[in-house]
């Protein structure tokens, strides 16, 4: 996607029939958009790039574009971590990126920690006396008279 997108920028069109839906998180840390657009899309913005966009600049962290809303020029910076889709539907390629809630991801750690914690501790004898009785238990199998039988081959093979 970096590389599509610097390419694009580096010729200043998309060649033929090729547009561009991205979809990216505009709560993310580094998106740039203004407050009309935050207004109207708190949470997640799909732009199209086809025929009317300037400024294509790409980075190693995102890209920056210009873009017509309602006749109204604005300028909007991508980081590529915010994005959560990207499809050219002339050629059918897409890709969907989940990147998860990251305040959820931190409640379950917590959860799961307060669980973890809330569990009674091992008894570290008891865990000894179940290794050294299964030691044992293979130890006595190992050594027991008449547990193996020796087969000469001798008596199978032809003659």
């Amino acid at each position: 996607m970096k590389k599509v997108l610097s390419e694009v920028a580096h010729i200043g069109s998309l060649p033929g029939e090729h547009h561009f839906f991205i979809t990216f998180d505009t709560c993310a840390p580094g998106v740039k958009i203004s407050s009309r657009m935050k207004e109207k899309y708190p949470e997640e913005m799909t732009i199209v790039v086809q025929h009317q966009f300037w400024d294509l600049k790409t980075t190693e962290t995102g890209f920056s574009i210009g873009l017509s809303f309602n006749e109204i020029a604005e300028t909007l910076a991508v980081p590529y971590a915010s994005i959560r889709g990207f499809f050219d539907p002339a050629v059918q390629f897409g890709l969907q990126f989940d990147g998860g809630d990251s305040t959820s991801e931190a409640k379950d750690l917590e959860n799961i920690s307060a669980e973890i914690s809330k569990l009674s501790p091992v008894d570290e004898k008891i865990v000894d006396a179940e290794k050294t009785e299964t030691v044992k238990k293979s130890d006595e199998t190992e050594d027991a008279p008449g547990s193996a039988d020796v087969v000469s081959l001798d008596s199978f093979r032809k003659k």
